[in-house]
């Protein structure tokens, strides 16, 4: 059987709980698992399954949402085309003058929410998709030694 640290105590455990204490999930021992709302028992995986895992999942894609840098400029130009003022915009929008405001000279970044609001209502792009791949490093052996090829470890 596979032994664990705690991530609460440290005790050294064959069976954790993932559990949620203080809006964390952590995998604690059975004495730990007291203080939070258990999820579930934690799975552990050999060595073996681990590098099967690893092998499957060789490279991955994430995207990812980002708000354009010169949103402020976009946003200012198009109200002013629209012929508003920056109290009549925030009333047609819902939010506070001193909101769009910030946003416009740059001292205030708007949420996603907020700014997925802000393109419906000027009909603007300032939301784009950035695509991120993320591949997974496969270590050969004949690479050479490491650190831990030359430390002992006391049990």
């Amino acid at each position: 059987m596979i032994r664990i640290n705690c991530d609460l105590c440290g005790k050294v455990e064959e069976r954790l709980y993932k559990t949620i204490i203080e809006g964390v999930e952590l995998s604690v021992c059975p004495a730990c698992s007291k203080f939070g709302k258990v999820l579930a028992p934690v799975k552990r995986y050999t060595p073996k399954e681990q590098h099967r895992m690893a092998e499957k999942s060789e490279s991955r894609e994430e995207k990812i949402e980002l708000l354009a840098e010169d949103y402020a400029e976009i946003i200012k130009k198009k109200r002013e085309a629209m012929g508003l003022t920056q109290k009549e915009f925030a009333k047609k929008i819902n939010e506070k003058e001193s909101i769009i405001h910030k946003i416009e000279v740059g001292a205030f970044e708007p949420s996603l929410a907020l700014a997925k609001k802000l393109e419906k209502e000027l009909g603007v792009k300032l939301i784009g998709e950035h695509e991120e791949k993320h591949e997974s490093f496969k270590r050969k052996k004949e690479e050479g030694f490491t650190l831990g090829d030359f430390i002992r470890v006391k049990k």
